[in-house]
């Protein structure tokens, strides 16, 4: 079976280096997409404490967290990973890889023997170093290429979305 599994980060974002409020997050936008294509389950990694609404301060928190090496607590997910073979794993590109919340919920979850597909959202930064990241997060998982979306662009990400999942 397949799941995927996303952060997303809704408020205040910066798109074409304009600061716009969303409704709802790039990467989940990009989640919803996939979870359509594919009929698949999603499930969203939901921060205990909920990040800043402002942009800056969001980004300031990312940077101490990732200096810090922290360890962001998130809600329970509802998923059992022995049932899924198959995750697509979708972020946001903060600070050159992806968020620290990511990082705990890759570390208290077991991905041997997962295919792994990474779907990452940003503003000109692409994965960064996301895959290396996730390689030594994962190191028993196939890590398969990834796709970096523009969040200004989710919406018209359609035709880079299929084209990624028919040749993945």
């Amino acid at each position: 079976m397949t799941a995927i599994i996303y952060f997303s980060r809704p408020f205040e974002n910066l798109i074409d280096g304009k600061k716009e409020y969303l409704q709802v997050g790039n990467t989940k936008i990009i989640a919803q997409k996939i979870a359509e294509i594919l009929s698949a389950e999603m499930f969203e990694i939901i921060p205990q404490i909920v990040y800043p609404k402002v942009y800056e301060e969001v980004v300031t928190q990312a940077e101490q967290e990732k200096a810090m090496n922290e360890r962001p607590k998130y809600q329970p997910l509802s998923l059992n990973l022995v049932k899924h073979q198959n995750i697509y794993l979708g972020y946001p590109n903060w600070w050159g890889t992806f968020p620290m919340i990511v990082t705990t919920f890759l570390e208290e979850n077991d991905f041997s023997g997962k295919k792994i597909y990474p779907f990452c959202t940003h503003e000109g930064s692409g994965m960064g170093n996301s895959i290396n990241d996730l390689q030594k997060l994962c190191p028993d998982s196939i890590i398969h290429i990834g796709i970096p979306i523009r969040g200004s662009r989710v919406e018209k990400a359609d035709i880079a979305i299929k084209n990624w999942l028919q040749h993945k």
